[in-house]
């Protein structure tokens, strides 16, 4: 198709950028810097959407070999992480215009920011495993400025975790490549799986390990046990904007490896019913308890939110270990709500720390009163992150909860639900009190004071975290565009 060539827009324009706000002189200039960057991530966010209005098509890069070709493709799964990050990037973007000005090297910020949203473009629109695994080695590297912006010492000593807890994900996902290409017909994303079971006769135990070792090393990105231990580390040190984009975004690209590798390569009926299925679960139930016990006792307000990420993203983790259609729609639609509510969040806790520098949970007794509009925002996401109905948080555990119920999975039929159910109080548990306390802080004595005007937040940092807030609740309220798009991808893979 003509159009093909469209797939390298949203990739290389905003690497293009980002260079240019390295190095062209014009833009070191503050504020055109400010203008090009937000143009850019406009212009992106309208690419994908016009490549969603577009039919399916694939644009060839170029060939290693005849069978490692380097290619995009546009099918719906790939629409929707791509459109999901453009959006997210769009919006935590015209946040961090505001913040950043309160940050060193903003130029630096910006470039990699850019950086990053491209190389998630092209891994988004990865038509094979080879394309899909050079993006992800390569977005990792790009991420690591995000962390260690500060560069204070815990920034970098982050920014090398998360740099080492990638690498020996990356590591174990290649231990899948090497098996898929000896024993696949091809390394393209098929529907359904593309192993020939000729030539796996009699090595399926390897295999099903191989893919048990490329489902925890892609995973690493998720934040899911035993390699999440980056993800607490991390947020603490980085900019809220890059807090805000490496839970919301960067842990779904890890969700979104996972399935391209197991639905798209593997198979779910090859992994249905057998021991690898069973681990899968078993690592994806005990992140989400242990994820939501650890946020529960964290006293910072950023790693409590970190914490709560490693246990929200697997749920979705769990849902796609199920491998029935409506587990995988549940999943689905859970990376989207999960997205917008880890983002506002991340915005939020950015703006209280900027504003009334506080950092701990323990002491934000009173900040209601300081920020009125950002704590009524936190308290409805927290709604939304606990799952409370009609939010967007309800329709998506729901759907995961109540499909566990009716699948094939043994004692994950109960054991499941219960896991999740149980998260969903400890959310309750650990996010519902900042917001209570935010508002009623139980004495006169412990109210902070209200915020000179010339102090209280800008506007343009408001209307992300707005934006963000009613999506997460009103697609609770109007599901059916979004389910009826995830539906029928669940029903394409099952």
């Amino acid at each position: 198709m003509h159009f093909a060539f469209f797939l390298v827009v949203p990739v290389l324009l905003p690497l293009l950028s980002g260079s240019l706000i390295g190095l062209y002189r014009p833009l070191k200039e503050a504020q055109a810097r400010k203008w090009f960057f937000v143009a850019t991530l406009s212009v992106n966010a309208a690419a994908v959407l016009t490549i969603l209005l577009l039919p399916e098509m694939s644009f060839t890069v170029f060939r290693l070999t005849d069978r490692l070709p380097v290619f995009f493709r546009s099918d719906r799964l790939a629409l929707l992480f791509c459109g999901l990050s453009a959006l997210m990037f769009l919006l935590v973007g015209i946040y961090s215009i505001v913040y950043m000005q309160h940050e060193d090297n903003e130029a630096r910020f910006f470039m990699f920011y850019l950086y990053v949203l491209g190389l998630l473009m092209g891994f988004g629109f990865s038509g094979n495993l080879m394309t899909l695994y050079l993006f992800f080695e390569v977005t990792t590297l790009f991420s690591v400025p995000l962390v260690l912006h500060s560069m204070e010492r815990e920034a970098v000593a982050a920014a090398f975790k998360f740099l080492y807890y990638s690498i020996a994900g990356a590591s174990l996902a290649l231990v899948g490549f090497f098996f898929v290409y000896q024993y696949g017909v091809t390394l393209d994303f098929i529907p359904g799986g593309v192993l020939d079971t000729r030539l796996l006769s009699g090595r399926e135990n390897m295999m099903l390990a191989a893919t048990l070792l490329t489902v925890v090393g892609f995973s690493a990105k998720a934040g899911m046990f035993p390699l999440h231990a980056w993800l607490p580390a991390a947020h603490p040190v980085a900019p809220s904007p890059a807090s805000a984009i490496l839970s919301g975004v960067i842990t779904k690209a890890g969700v979104f490896a996972v399935i391209r590798f197991t639905y798209y390569l593997v198979g779910a009926d090859f992994i249905r019913g057998t021991w690898m299925q069973d681990c899968w679960m078993i690592l994806a139930l005990f992140t989400i308890f242990m994820g939501a016990i650890l946020a529960f006792r964290e006293p910072a307000l950023k790693r409590r939110l970190a914490y709560s990420s490693v246990s929200q993203v697997s749920y979705i983790l769990f849902g796609l270990a199920v491998l029935s259609t409506e587990a995988l729609t549940g999943a689905l639609a859970h990376m989207v709500v999960h997205s917008a509510v880890k983002d506002a969040l991340f915005l939020i806790a950015g703006l209280i720390i900027l504003k009334t520098g506080k950092t701990e949970v323990a002491d934000l007794r009173g900040v209601g009163k300081q920020l009125p509009v950002v704590m009524c925002c936190f308290a409805l996401l927290a709604v939304v992150a606990a799952g409370v109905p009609p939010t967007g948080g309800f329709i998506s555990k729901w759907f995961l909860a109540s499909r566990a119920v009716g699948a094939d999975v043994g004692v994950f039929v109960w054991l499941g639900p219960g896991a999740l159910l149980l998260s969903a109080l400890f959310s309750a548990a650990y996010l519902f009190p900042i917001a209570i306390y935010g508002f009623l802080p139980g004495g006169a004595q412990t109210e902070a004071p209200a915020l000179p005007d010339a102090d209280k937040p800008a506007v343009i940092m408001l209307l992300p975290i707005l934006l963000l807030t009613a999506f997460a609740v009103l697609i609770g309220l109007v599901p059916g565009a979004l389910l009826s798009f995830l539906e029928r991808i669940a029903a394409a893979l099952l």
